[in-house]
């Protein structure tokens, strides 16, 4: 049985991930400031200093999707607050692994697509320059990455993601309750490009950079191979729910609303095209290719 410690295993992708992987046999174990009964053995942590949590290691491949939630205002307390959030968990285990006899075997650092800032039409891949802003992403997501440099491990892989989609996580409920209100035009110009992936298919890659043969290291991202542009997005979320045209969102509205529900209107406003070299040139078997499709098993057709 392999073993494989989480954290940030109390989130949305981490409880998905603990529970699959448990389901398939794996020894979930997850890091935890406020450890509850669940399903899964929670060891507590502060996420901040090496404590007796580190001996989980010992053995243990590593997940580490620990971080504050990025839909909140791009203030400098904010933004300090998501850095510390990642970076301080992140140099905590890697300190932690320092202490083993032999490296963590393979080490899944999460991280995000929003690196590469607003890439308007480049294509992006894992080679892909990254960017110098905004703030609020991309020098968010370069501390949370280089805090993983000098870990006693065999093997990284940075995971990073694009918007993930599944139903009830607040990204795609705030969406599709726009719709509901006749708000599921385009956004501002509508030509900004969504790099999203199903649940289902970000799994199987995280099982697959776990596997001991797997090829994935270094930098890897987590994207279905067709990227829509946001009138694409909010055409086919409209579609699904049967609802008519809408008009555009100005980008005026879009900043007054996220200043509203203190919330990033860079979130809807910027956008990245991006496809994985990596998954591609390895012939990894996407579930949901499609943009369609994954709205179809989402929310019907």
């Amino acid at each position: 049985m392999t073993k494989v410690v989480i954290a940030g295993g109390t989130g949305a992708l981490g409880r998905r991930i603990s529970d699959d992987l448990a389901d398939r046999g794996y020894d979930v174990v997850v890091l935890t400031r406020s450890p509850k009964p669940g399903r899964h053995r929670q060891v507590q942590w502060d996420g901040v200093t090496v404590g007796d949590w580190a001996g989980e290691l010992d053995g243990a491949a590593v997940i580490n999707l620990a971080g504050e939630l990025v839909d909140r205002r791009p203030t400098p307390a904010n933004i300090a607050l998501l850095t510390s959030s990642r970076v301080d968990p992140t140099r905590a285990l890697v300190e932690a692994s320092k202490l083993l006899a032999h490296p963590v075997p393979v080490w899944i650092q999460a991280s995000t697509l929003a690196i590469y800032g607003d890439a308007g039409e480049t294509r992006l891949d894992e080679a892909s320059p990254l960017a110098d802003g905004p703030p609020q992403m991309t020098d968010v997501a370069k501390d949370w990455e280089a805090a993983v440099e000098g870990a006693n491990t065999s093997r990284v892989v940075i995971l990073r993601t694009s918007v993930v989609l599944e139903k009830g996580t607040p990204a795609l409920e705030r969406l599709l309750l726009l719709v509901r209100l006749g708000l599921g035009g385009r956004v501002a110009s509508g030509r900004q490009w969504t790099s999203w992936i199903h649940i289902d298919d970000w799994l199987s890659i995280v099982r697959w950079a776990l596997e001991p043969d797997s090829a994935a290291s270094g930098v890897v991202i987590a994207t279905a191979p067709d990227p829509v542009r946001n009138s694409e997005l909010m055409a086919g979320l409209r579609k699904h729910l049967h609802r008519p045209p809408a008009p555009p969102t100005p980008a005026v509205m879009v900043r007054f609303g996220a200043f509203l529900l203190r919330s990033d209107a860079a979130l809807g406003l910027t956008g990245r095209h991006a496809v994985s070299k990596v998954l591609t040139d390895n012939g990894f078997p996407f579930t949901y290719p499609r943009f369609d499709s994954a709205l179809d098993d989402l929310l019907g057709n």
